[in-house]
């Protein structure tokens, strides 16, 4: 009897560990940016469910040798924290989960959302 208890209290909490390592890996939403292409025009970038924890070089404008993306907006269920440097470095700006857009004047190259 013990055997079977002990086998059940395994696999319940196998089951529980296995549900919930899906779900800590990426802020559930989307985060908008804009910027401005190599011909001078103003594009939207959107990146979808992204992974959390990590620092998040934005394509195009995570290189020095570009122009910073601007207006971000996060549209996620959590907190992101946005850099005017690459690699999540320099000047930073919390921006909460499922906020208001911020203002053009500001500038991102790269970002970190909350491990939830």
């Amino acid at each position: 009897m013990k055997l079977r208890s002990t086998l059940g209290a395994c696999l319940g909490a196998l089951t529980l560990v296995l549900s919930m390592s899906g779900s800590a890996q990426a802020a559930q939403g989307n985060f908008h940016f804009k910027y401005v292409d190599g011909y001078g025009h103003e594009q939207y970038a959107t990146l979808h469910d992204p992974h959390s924890g990590k620092c998040i070089n934005l394509y195009p404008v995570g290189d020095d040798d570009e122009l910073p993306g601007y207006a971000p907006h996060n549209q996620t269920d959590t907190a992101v924290t946005v850099y005017l440097n690459p690699s999540c470095e320099g000047p930073q700006w919390r921006l909460r989960a499922n906020g208001s857009p911020a203002k053009d004047t500001l500038e991102v190259r790269s970002v970190r959302f909350d491990a939830p």
